[in-house]
């Protein structure tokens, strides 16, 4: 769980990053909502990017809290800035692996509430916490929803994007096609809620991983900067261990004590 979280973290503060130094039209309209004009945008557009990336590479070789924190704000920050500037309110929750991935990570390794530990290293549990790693499943749990339902309801709103997506793959009626999947995506997302199952969730980040590389612009910097949403489904995946499994590992280690003793 620990390193999905990490890796996604890091993969949204890349993907972003580079579109910041790609300067991305669309930006100027999120710029805007602060008043920029948009040759003003363009001038910042690429030392935003720089940040991003210079945080991402943090993550990769010296994670710190600060930065997972950081991305928690920012990620919700860029995504609130999307309904602010006139978008379906839908691309806000769409996006909430950006921000629900790190937050779950620092539930995950949660310490004592001291400042000096935000510039700490953010290693792995040194052992399996149960009650962390609830909170943490119940947490992916409603960031999973969020995003599904998010991308489920850009569908069912016809978003343009998506449906020349689907125009381009050949689909005959690919309005259809973005209803159809807008149906079966927010029904995942309530099977994620109510019950998720470990193959149920791999075959949605499967399906999420393969759906998010038919972008027609940028296709690889898309599919990287919404790593947040492959972590998160990741990262369930991982939490969810089998009862049997569980039930095993306990009895490998009575096992080992009974040994032990005698």
């Amino acid at each position: 769980m620990y390193y999905a979280l990490r890796v996604a973290s890091a993969m949204c503060f890349l993907g972003h990053g580079a579109f910041g130094i790609i300067t991305k039209p669309i930006w100027c309209n999120y710029f805007g909502v602060f008043g920029f004009s948009h040759e003003t945008a363009y001038h910042l557009m690429p030392f935003v990017g720089s940040i991003d990336i210079l945080c991402g590479l943090l993550i990769l070789f010296y994670p710190i809290r600060a930065v997972f924190m950081w991305l928690v704000v920012w990620g919700l920050i860029t995504a609130t800035l999307r309904p602010l500037s006139g978008e379906p309110f839908a691309e806000l929750i769409e996006r909430a692996g950006n921000f629900g991935a790190p937050m779950a990570l620092l539930i995950l390794t949660s310490t004592k509430a001291d400042l000096r530990t935000l510039t700490h290293f953010s290693s792995p549990p040194s052992a399996p916490d149960e009650s962390k790693t609830d909170k943490a499943r119940l947490a992916l749990r409603i960031i999973c929803l969020l995003l599904l339902t998010g991308h489920g309801c850009l569908n069912l709103l016809a978003k343009n994007a998506l449906v020349t997506q689907y125009a381009a793959l050949g689909f005959h009626d690919p309005q259809q096609m973005a209803y159809c999947i807008g149906i079966a995506e927010v029904c995942m997302a309530c099977l994620i809620l109510v019950k998720p199952l470990r193959p149920f969730v791999l075959a949605i980040l499967i399906w999420k991983m393969g759906t998010e590389l038919f972008y027609p612009h940028y296709e690889v910097w898309e599919w990287i900067e919404r790593g947040g949403s492959y972590g998160a489904l990741l990262a369930l995946f991982y939490s969810l261990t089998p009862l049997k499994n569980k039930t095993g590992i306990k009895r490998h280690l009575q096992v080992i004590h009974l040994h032990e003793a005698i």
